[in-house]
């Protein structure tokens, strides 16, 4: 039995873990679409390389998994070297498939619409994720969890308003309809992965841990990469890569530099994003998706000269109103349950000793 130390010691790790995985998931989520459609306005025609690169980082993960691996046989030599068991590889490979389907249609929206349009959208994915997360795990709302989904939602309405001027001028409006089709559809199914991740994480035999948790999110970005070389391939994109670097107007060097940093900060929002579920929930994943689009917004305006209107500003605070509703919900809960423990352990019925 644990003691109350190590009780405690255990939770303040897992809010250090939280807190970590925000900022991871921030940084991707906020520099990956502006990335990817640097990529797509200076010359870049590949949308299957783009899908490609948001999970092709995968590597990475090794990095930390091989830290964590000598760190456990210094202490135990016949510890293994992945915790994963099979049933839970399926179920991390399944949604891998289903991630790579999701990268490609939202490669594909990326490509076709401003930073500003695409991220509007993919903001709505917060109520559908609150809806599958209700189905599926059967998320508990609080007035306050609500309250922040409804202003979330609401701010991503707001910016819907000045979509029609945001069609680009090269832009057929069959390819800007056809975009922000995919790009709907991406959020719709991103809706659905975090809580998928969520059950999987409830569903599975065996203790989670945050290795478990890397090893989960290496297994679902490389069955997402394979899905995409097999698209490249079809699509002949790694003959097409050299001539393309050739001719972008980044210039060769930086054309690859963008490459490589949109793999690494892509790397940062899967992993982020259900490490945020392991700490937290897929509807705080969510919530926390949704929160930084004001963020990309402003930074596309920065860096794009993106137009700023009005209704980009109510949305910025629709949605800090919306992160801060659900945070104060967050303390008031942890506050009852600080208040309802003493009463708990007093209560001879939940004490294993009173029982013997």
């Amino acid at each position: 039995m644990e003691t109350r130390e190590e009780t405690q010691g255990k939770t303040t790790m897992k809010k250090v873990l939280l807190i970590l995985n925000c900022l991871i998931l921030s940084i991707g989520n906020c520099g990956g679409p502006l990335i990817m459609r640097l990529y797509f306005i200076h010359g870049g025609k590949r949308i299957w390389l783009s899908a490609w690169l948001e999970t092709g980082g995968w590597p990475i993960i090794l990095i930390p998994l091989a830290f964590s691996y000598f760190h456990r046989r210094a202490t135990d030599p016949t510890t293994k070297l992945f915790y994963m068991k099979p049933p839970l590889f399926i179920a991390a490979a399944i949604i891998g498939v289903i991630t790579g389907l999701d990268d490609y249609l939202y490669a594909y929206g990326v490509a076709r619409l401003p930073v500003s349009t695409s991220s509007l959208i993919i903001a709505t994915q917060l109520a559908f994720t609150a809806g599958f997360a209700f189905l599926l795990v059967k998320q508990k709302f609080t007035s306050y969890s609500i309250n922040a989904v409804v202003l979330l939602t609401v701010g991503a309405g707001v910016l819907a308003m000045h979509t029609g001027s945001d069609k680009p001028a090269h832009e057929s409006s069959r390819e800007y309809i056809l975009g922000f089709i995919m790009t709907l559809v991406a959020a719709v199914l991103y809706g659905f992965i975090l809580p998928l991740v969520e059950l999987t994480y409830r569903k599975s035999r065996q203790e989670m841990n945050y290795t478990l948790v890397m090893e989960i999110q290496m297994i679902m970005c490389l069955l997402a990469t394979v899905f995409c070389t097999v698209g490249m391939l079809i699509n002949k994109d790694f003959q097409a890569i050299p001539r393309e670097a050739r001719n972008s107007e980044l210039g060769e060097v930086k054309y690859y530099l963008v490459l490589v940093w949109s793999a690494i900060i892509w790397q940062c929002f899967f992993l982020g994003a259900i490490g945020v579920i392991f700490c937290a929930s897929s509807l705080l994943s969510g919530i926390l998706i949704s929160v930084s689009l004001p963020a990309t917004e402003i930074l596309a305006v920065i860096f794009f000269q993106e137009k700023f209107q009005a209704e980009k500003g109510v949305a910025l605070g629709l949605s800090l109103w919306g992160f801060v509703s659900y945070f104060y919900g967050e303390m008031k809960e942890n506050k009852k349950k600080k208040l309802a423990a003493p009463e708990t352990s007093m209560d001879p019925s939940n004490n294993p000793v009173g029982n013997v």
